[in-house]
């Protein structure tokens, strides 16, 4: 009856997924790394200012890749009319369209099905419940479990923006049980997030279903998180599940402090073996772990740490330059076009906003910005093409 009762009317006028998201995120895990460092949890101490300034100066970056097109409108109106860009796209409704009629649902209903058979296989080929053991979590990402993610997760986004059937929402809950057996909270929270994305640009959602969307997140990173370390047999951990929960972020920030002094040492081998370590069985996390703290071991170091370690301050503005860019025309080209773009949209936000304490060390991360660059330029050359048979 509570809920009922309140109109959370601000909620459902803001637009809360856009890509200015991130910096709200950003303030608030530094808020929750502040805590564990005020309480000294596990002997956590402050970091310091200079990891503000670098967490500051990528923030700037990042605006300005959001605020690119109309920076770029503004200083060539004729070149970058992003009114004529936005009519545009308002007036062409139609996605993809093959002379063939081909059942577009049905072959990616089977896509999403095949993806979960696959992890289910995955998980049963690793001979237990990769969440239960830290032996078995560490050996869960394969190219099995690889090549089901990318299947599944734009398959079901998909699949929940172009076709409104609530029987999709069981495929969905299949999916984030079997992703959390693997133990790693990340896809998890990203199956999760990045259908919620998707509902709420192609829906019509109301606050109170935001706000139980939000308890149920923290609720999947509490328990996953917890459980996941927990069943690690070579560590011991006496933390509950919230002060595990602060202590990550914490030691994340930590971990960027300590990569500071070390900028650009790496010289792009940490993004090399992100593109390549699936493939050589390199975890670009351990690199880090041993640059930084000098032992094999994985180690998150936030959304600016890998750039940072490997191409120093302007790698750092490179990479926040073009996340904001494409994330900012993805989010523009979804409001109009829906349907893949909406799906692959709230794939890559969702993943970005994971980033801000794992960071960019993700290959399949980098195949979904490449596919949304493709959609983005086919946007592209269909206005070039639209503007130029005007002219004639």
């Amino acid at each position: 009856m509570f809920f009922h009762k309140l109109k959370f009317s601000a909620l459902n006028k803001i637009d809360i997924f856009s890509p200015y998201l991130l910096l709200l995120i950003t303030l608030l895990y530094i808020l929750l790394a502040y805590l564990a460092f005020h309480y000294q949890i596990r002997g956590l101490i402050s970091p310091s200012i200079d990891l503000y300034f670098y967490i500051f100066f990528g923030s700037l970056f990042y605006l300005l890749g959001i605020n690119l097109p109309l920076i770029l409108h503004k200083i060539f109106p004729s070149k970058f009319n992003l009114t004529s860009y936005r009519q545009f796209l308002g007036n062409s409704k139609r996605e993809f369209k093959s002379k063939i009629d081909f059942p577009v649902e049905k072959i990616i209903l089977a896509l999403v099905i095949g993806g979960l058979v696959l992890q289910l296989g995955n998980i049963y080929s690793s001979g237990g419940i990769p969440l239960l053991s830290g032996h078995l979590k560490a050996t869960a990402v394969t190219k099995i479990w690889l090549l089901s993610y990318l299947i599944f997760l734009p398959g079901i986004n998909i699949l929940l923006a172009k076709y409104p059937n609530k029987k999709y929402y069981i495929l969905l809950a299949l999916g984030i049980l079997l992703f959390a057996l693997t133990g790693y909270r990340t896809t998890t929270v990203v199956i999760l997030l990045s259908a919620f994305i998707t509902l709420y640009y192609t829906r019509e959602f109301k606050g109170t279903y935001i706000l139980i969307f939000i308890a149920s997140i923290l609720f999947l990173v509490l328990v996953v998180g917890y459980v996941a370390v927990q069943s690690i047999e070579w560590q011991q951990w006496s933390l509950n599940p919230l002060e595990l929960f602060l202590y990550r972020a914490g030691y994340t920030l930590n971990v960027f402090d300590q990569l500071i002094p070390l900028k650009g040492s790496t010289q792009g081998s940490l993004f090399y073996y992100t593109l390549t370590g699936y493939f050589q069985s390199v975890d670009p996390r351990v690199i880090i772990g041993e640059a930084v703290l000098g032992y094999r071991h994985s180690s998150t170091s936030t959304i600016w740490g890998p750039a940072l370690l490997d191409f120093g301050t302007w790698g750092l503005a490179v990479q926040m330059l073009f996340l904001g860019l494409i994330l900012k025309l993805m989010h523009i080209i979804q409001v109009y076009k829906k349907g893949v773009f909406t799906a692959f949209y709230a794939i890559i936000l969702s993943h970005t906003l994971v980033w801000i304490e794992t960071g960019p060390t993700d290959l399949v991360v980098w195949i979904f910005y490449a596919i949304s660059v493709i959609l983005i330029i086919f946007i592209l050359l269909q206005i070039k093409r639209k503007f130029k048979l005007e002219k004639f």
